[in-house]
């Protein structure tokens, strides 16, 4: 057992009785969204406070991973692609499909697209160019993944939403979120992002009505309650602070098909940024019996949990999302006393 488990175990039994459980990530291969900077012909991130330059990443999806220097070298032949070449994003899916992302601190031409749709050709990738107020792209905008839980769903994201970074995480994560839950009745979730919990969970609960504030995410949700068939998920796009405001009956021109007073919520699903929950959804947290916490940062988690007063944690467990760094994930449920 790593000191990062130890150090996040002796932080929840600060709070909590519970003994989490612990699943561990192989430590190469693992990563299926990854930036870079470029410059001096290579790949470039920041390691410790310094730029390391890079012509392949062993933590990155193998597809990723092999594509990395051939794709350099192409790139180094040709100086009209190098000229302010700022950034280089990937992401792949589980069927090897690859998408990148070109950053440009100069106005993107058609001509430098058509330039770089012969690596797009040479590579079998989907390529996008981004620069200030030009976009182009060799395919559409959805890069399609199926998660490979006891039961299998697919979501899609783009080059712009957030998307759990570990392939190996991800579908152990959904399993358990999806194991914790006892007696479901509806369901609200805040942070839905592109659906990762909202589409598996649709299975469990009568109705989802999920909440979240980038438009790139929800038009991922939609695609992907479309592709599953799903019929009993609402959305809409909204902040937490929004959100509140619709429960204690705000009209918001986003929810004229939608009325909550239909909805018999058991149980939140909340999965906030690094920061943890502001003290607004902390307060409409306590109004349910049941929360679904899932975070990326143990100490915000165990602040929140301490101003969560009434409540126990039930059952929770360690995910290594972030190999190699001193990050963790937890998903735990969450009952009143």
């Amino acid at each position: 057992m790593t000191d990062k488990y130890i150090n996040a175990a002796k932080l929840i039994s600060t709070i909590s009785d519970v003994i989490p459980e612990f699943s561990s990530s192989p430590s190469s291969g693992f990563r299926s969204r990854c930036e870079f900077g470029y410059r001096d012909n290579h790949y470039t991130m920041v390691e410790n406070g310094k730029k390391v330059f890079l012509k392949f990443f062993n933590i990155a999806h193998p597809a990723i991973n092999n594509l990395m220097p051939k794709l350099l070298l192409e790139i180094n032949k040709n100086e009209f692609i190098k000229h302010k070449l700022f950034q280089i994003n990937f992401r792949c899916n589980n069927n090897n499909k690859v998408m990148v992302t070109f950053i440009y601190h100069k106005e993107a031409t058609n001509d430098l697209f058509e330039t770089l749709k012969t690596i797009s050709s040479m590579f079998g990738i989907h390529l996008i160019l981004r620069s200030k107020k030009k976009y182009f792209s060799t395919s559409d905008d959805l890069l399609e993944e199926v998660i490979s839980s006891k039961k299998p769903y697919s979501l899609f994201q783009t080059d712009q939403t957030f998307f759990q970074p570990n392939r190996f995480m991800v579908p152990r994560m959904v399993d358990l979120v999806c194991d914790m839950v006892e007696d479901p009745g509806d369901l609200l979730e805040l942070y839905c992002g592109c659906g990762t919990f909202t589409i598996p969970l649709s299975r469990i609960f009568g109705k989802v009505f999920a909440t979240e504030n980038n438009r790139k995410s929800i038009q991922c949700l939609d695609s992907a309650i479309e592709r599953n068939n799903v019929s009993n998920i609402s959305y809409a796009r909204l902040s937490c602070d929004e959100v509140m405001k619709a429960i204690d009956g705000h009209i918001f021109r986003r929810l004229k098909s939608i009325d909550l007073k239909e909805y018999k919520f058991s149980h939140i699903l909340l999965d906030p940024p690094r920061s943890g929950l502001t003290n607004d959804v902390i307060e409409l947290a306590k109004t349910f019996d049941n929360i679904l916490y899932i975070s990326c940062n143990v100490d915000s988690f165990v602040r929140d949990m301490k101003l969560l007063n009434g409540f126990e944690i039930s059952k929770l467990q360690f995910f290594d999302q972030f190999v190699n760094t001193p990050h963790i994930e937890l998903a735990s449920i969450i009952n009143r006393k």
